[in-house]
């Protein structure tokens, strides 16, 4: 660092020795025990955050995570072990722009070259954590910041924290040189705001070049709101423009209500040969710090204010995530809905088709016309020898008997329908979830049409039903003597009728389909029916028949439906996850109260 001049600061004993009132320095935190203590409700905000997902894409996703993780570092890195040892020594962590000199300041601080300093950037690669010898063995044990591999030696790896004793260094403070919050190497940026967020003071360097720089204010505006005790150094200022710059800094740091902060102001200078800056111009920052750390009661203060603070602004933090957690839970309801409406609409097709006649047009009509009109249905109902010349007819001629043309006519009118429903829901609801963006995001191109298999499970279920009808005539009819005695014969016409009328809106043939061939014998043929098992039978036949297969409709689209409704399921946070984040933080709010820890409020402005 090549600067020369004077220094000036603004500084003094801490700032917050005089907001709250200091305790003994090796008072342990109170009720450290039970659930209703603030650890123990720590300790559960810690597990409501940490099952807590975010994995639909909504807006308020990735800057929930990110809160989260966030979090969760400070919980694990700081107030955690900080609770547990108020006593331990205080961490001072140097942050700063890039060039700022922070790793010169630290080194000339513990007067040794503990830190690398060069023109290089990023010149700190791992984090350095300077202390005295007295207090390397609370470091090392890995309470604070467990997250960093312990190391003595050097090291290119973010994730590790670089131990070094310093004897210059007065026990019960320690310097931890963090790598540039405006790094170029996004692992840095990231380290440093955890490090910074771990830290019982901040200490920020900047220089006369670029201290209203964004970045730095935003990091400050952050530290203010969680109350952090934060110490300004203003670092290479030439000497004919020190009053203008200091008091232009100032007038920001008021601005920001952190007027408080002291601020220390080294002036341009040249390093020695071991790269340190001279001792006149660290002295007023370095005379501070001694100062602080002969004074138990002054750390303690801003361990308390800073740990206060921390917790303080935990609350309105886990509330963003509570609100992040319920937007999940409300995108994945309306997505659900999005589908079940979708699938809602095909079960109505279906049940209007069987309502309106539409599905007795065409092959089916043709076919039980045929059916009726060449005296099968009166054969079977007649005598075993109808059936016995039908086989023989057909072993002759090759053709089916007109029965089962018509029962394969019906399967493949439903099953017909049921794949254009079926095709028209997947469509739908494929386009109203990509419209929707936590709905794209669990979409892939295969949704946007049926099961692959669907006409097969479809062609299954249809035949199901017909045999389900089969049994319903069976078991309804076992009193009759005319069944008794035809036996499956007038079971397969009785039963081909009962599928007729349940595509009807009547209980049997409708009004204006008795035209073509077979009219009168359609007549007649619902009068013998009729007239065996009765007008309201054969209508309780036609509506159990009905009834059983929509419900078997219902599941076959409860099944397509599926395809959709598993991924929000996947995605899906319990419903009460949110409220649950609330009541953690509820109870860490009112543990802090009780601990003593909280300010009061005429003292936290």
């Amino acid at each position: 660092m090549t600067t020369h001049g004077d220094s000036a600061t603004r500084s003094g004993a801490p700032a917050v020795a005089a907001r709250t009132g200091p305790p003994d320095a090796a008072e342990e935190p109170p009720a450290t025990t039970g659930d209703d203590s603030l650890p123990g409700a720590l300790s559960g905000l810690r597990a409501a955050i940490g099952a807590t997902r975010y994995p639909l894409a909504l807006p308020s996703a990735g800057s929930a995570r990110h809160t989260a993780a966030a979090l969760t570092d400070q919980l694990d890195d700081y107030l955690l072990p900080r609770l547990a040892r108020l006593d331990a020594p205080l961490l001072v962590v140097v942050g700063g722009s890039t060039g700022a000199g922070k790793s010169t300041l630290v080194n000339s601080l513990v007067k040794a070259r503990v830190s690398a300093a060069g023109v290089l950037r990023p010149t700190t690669r791992s984090p350095v954590l300077v202390c005295n010898p007295a207090d390397a063995a609370w470091f090392r044990q890995g309470d604070l910041l467990p997250g960093l591999t312990r190391t003595t030696e050097p090291s290119d790896d973010p994730r590790a924290l670089h131990l070094v004793t310093a004897p210059a260094l007065p026990p019960g403070l320690a310097f931890l040189d963090a790598p540039d919050i405006d790094s170029v190497v996004d692992a840095n940026r990231a380290l440093a705001s955890q490090l910074l967020a771990a830290a019982d003071l901040w200490l920020f360097v900047t220089t006369a070049a670029r201290y209203a720089d964004a970045v730095p204010w935003e990091l400050l505006r952050s530290a203010r709101a969680r109350g952090a005790v934060i110490a300004m150094v203003l670092d290479r200022v030439p000497a004919e423009a020190s009053d203008e710059i200091a008091a232009h800094l100032a007038e920001m740091l008021d601005a920001q209500d952190l007027g408080r902060a002291p601020l220390f102001v080294l002036p341009e200078t040249w390093v020695d040969g071991q790269g340190l800056l001279p001792e006149a111009v660290t002295a007023p920052l370095a005379d501070w710090f001694a100062r602080l750390a002969a004074d138990a009661d002054a750390r303690a203060a801003v361990v308390r204010q800073t740990l206060d603070g921390a917790l303080a602004a935990l609350h309105p933090a886990v509330e963003e995530l509570a609100d992040a957690a319920d937007e999940q839970v409300a995108a994945a309801d309306g997505l659900d809905e999005r589908v079940r409406a979708a699938y809602r609409g095909a079960e109505r097709t279906v049940e209007q088709g069987l309502q309106d006649g539409r599905l007795l047009r065409g092959e089916v009509l043709a076919r039980w016309q045929e059916f009726v009109g060449t005296g099968e249905l009166f054969r079977t109902l007649e005598a075993r020898i109808g059936r016995l010349r039908d086989r023989v007819v057909a072993a002759v001629t090759g053709r089916p008997a007109p029965s089962a043309e018509l029962r394969n006519a019906i399967e493949s009118q439903l099953v017909t329908l049921l794949r254009g429903v079926a095709s028209e829901a997947a469509e739908a609801t494929y386009t109203s979830w990509k419209a929707h963006p936590a709905g794209a995001g669990l979409l892939e191109p295969t949704l946007a049409h049926p099961s692959d298999d669907l006409p097969e499970r479809a062609e299954r279920m249809v035949r199901d039903w017909q045999r389900g009808v089969l049994e319903l005539v069976r078991v309804e009819g076992a009193d009759k003597r005319f069944v008794a005695r035809t036996a499956a014969y007038a079971v397969n016409a009785t039963g081909l009728a009962v599928m007729i009328a349940v595509f009807a809106s009547t209980a049997f043939i409708p009004t204006g389909l008795e035209l073509a061939t077979g009219a009168g014998t359609t007549v007649a043929a619902q009068a013998v029916l009729q007239a065996i098992f009765g007008d309201q039978a054969v209508r309780t036949l036609a509506a159990k028949a009905r009834g059983d297969l929509l419900e078997r409709v219902r599941t076959l689209l409860d099944a397509e439906a599926d395809r959709f409704l598993s991924r929000t399921t996947d995605a899906r946070p319990d419903a009460e996850v949110g409220d649950g984040l609330r009541r953690a933080a509820g109870r860490v709010e009112l543990a802090r109260h009780r601990s003593g820890l909280a300010a009061d409020e005429e003292d936290s402005r």
